[in-house]
C-alpha cells in the first residue's frame, strides 16, 4: 500500500496519510514513544499519546513536531518509514527554507522516491472543496494543533497569508496556566485537552457547565480535585483566540481590494482540528463582519486534499 504515491499532514499534533485513490488510510496522535536508555522506539501514535505524562523514568514520550516543523529529526523520520512512494507533505506558510529541506530529507531518507512540499492552508482549501484555480478570492483559516495559518488564495495560489504559533497545543497550555495560577493545581496536557473538548468555548459561554478536575496541589503536592466552569475555560482561551482574529484582521488589510471583494462574498472556511472549538465561528463572525463557515470534515481537509494533488501531479512539478 505505501509504495503507491502518498500525501501527509504532518501535523503537531496529528500524523494524516492519504493514498491515493483509497483516502485517508492512517490518523494518529504524532507522539513517540522511546526508551531513554537503548533509544529504542517502544509505541507510536496512539498507543504512544496514552503514556502523554504517565511513563516511568526511562520512558519517554516525544511529540516529535513541534509548532508544525520537525523538533525531532530522527523521531520523524520512523514515523515516515515508507516505501519508495512519491510523497507530498505539507507545512506552515512561513517555515524556512531550512525547515523545509529537513522535511524533504527526512521523508528522503525513508526512500521516498520524489518529495513534494505544499503549504497547508492552500491544501485545507482543495480538501474544503474550494476551486482555487479561478481568478476569485477564497480565504482559509486552518487551526491545527501547533500552528495557525491564515491565507487568502486566487488563480492556484497564495496571495497573502500568515502563520502564527497560536492554535490546540497552545489552549490547552492556556487551560493548564488558568488552572494553576487561579486554584494552585497542575494538570496534565491530556486533562486540559480533555477540559477544551468536553466544556471548551470561546463564545457565549455560561456558569452552569462545569467539570470536575483532578491534578496535583502545588502548595501541598497532594492530589486535589476541583471544578472549573466552562466561562473559567473562555477566560483562560481569550488572549490567544483575540490574537488569531487580530492576525486575521492583519492578513485582511493586506489584500488586495477586488480579492476582499470576492471574501465577503464567499466568507471565510475554518479547516483544521482547533476550529472545532464552539463557539470560534460564531465569535469570527461577529468580530469581523464576514460570514464565516466550518468545513464539512475540518480534522481531514489537508490530508483530503493532498489525495486531490496527487491526482494533478502535473501541478506540482510545474
Amino acid at each position: 500500500m505505501f509504495c503507491k504515491d502518498i500525501g501527509i499532514d504532518l501535523g503537531t499534533a496529528n500524523i494524516l496519510i492519504n493514498v491515493k485513490k483509497e483516502g485517508i488510510v492512517l490518523n494518529e496522535p504524532s507522539v513517540v514513544a522511546i526508551d531513554e536508555d537503548t533509544k529504542k522506539i517502544l509505541a507510536i501514535g496512539k498507543e504512544a499519546h496514552e503514556m502523554l505524562g504517565r511513563t516511568p523514568g526511562k520512558v519517554k514520550a516525544i511529540k516529535p513536531m513541534k509548532d508544525g516543523v520537525i523538533a525531532d529529526f530522527e523521531l520523524t523520520e520512523n514515523m515516515l518509514n515508507f516505501c519508495r512512494p512519491r510523497i507530498l507533505i505539507c507545512c506552515p506558510t512561513n517555515v524556512t527554507a531550512v525547515e523545509k529541506n529537513a522535511i524533504k530529507e527526512a521523508a528522503e531518507r525513508t526512500g521516498a522516491k520524489q518529495v513534494f512540499i505544499e503549504e497547508e492552508p492552500k491544501v485545507a482549501a482543495i480538501g474544503a472543496g474550494i476551486d482555487i484555480s479561478k481568478p476569485n478570492g477564497s480565504m482559509i483559516v486552518d487551526i491545527g494543533g501547533g500552528t495557525t495559518d491564515i491565507a487568502v488564495l486566487s488563480l492556484g495560489d497564495i496571495v497573502t497569508s500568515a502563520s502564527i504559533k497560536i492554535a490546540g497545543n497552545k489552549f490547552d497550555n492556556d487551560i493548564i496556566k488558568y488552572v494553576k495560577d487561579k486554584y494552585k493545581l497542575l494538570i496534565g496536557e491530556r486533562t486540559a485537552e480533555e477540559i477544551k473538548k468536553e466544556i471548551g468555548t470561546v463564545y457565549n459561554a455560561n456558569n452552569k457547565d462545569k467539570i470536575s478536575v483532578k491534578g496535583r496541589g502545588l502548595i501541598n503536592g497532594l492530589p486535589k480535585t476541583i471544578s472549573i466552569s466552562q466561562l473559567e475555560v473562555e477566560e483562560a482561551l481569550n488572549e490567544s483566540i483575540y490574537e488569531i482574529i487580530r492576525v486575521i484582521k492583519q492578513v485582511l488589510e493586506n489584500t488586495p481590494p477586488e480579492l476582499s471583494a470576492d471574501i465577503i462574498n464567499n466568507g471565510i472556511v475554518l479547516t483544521g482540528g482547533g476550529s472545532l472549538l464552539p463557539g470560534i465561528d460564531n465569535l469570527l463572525k461577529e468580530e469581523l463582519d464576514i460570514d464565516v463557515r466550518l468545513a464539512d470534515s475540518p480534522l481531514t481537509c489537508v490530508a483530503e486534499g493532498t489525495g486531490v494533488m496527487l491526482s494533478n501531479l502535473q501541478l506540482l512539478n510545474n
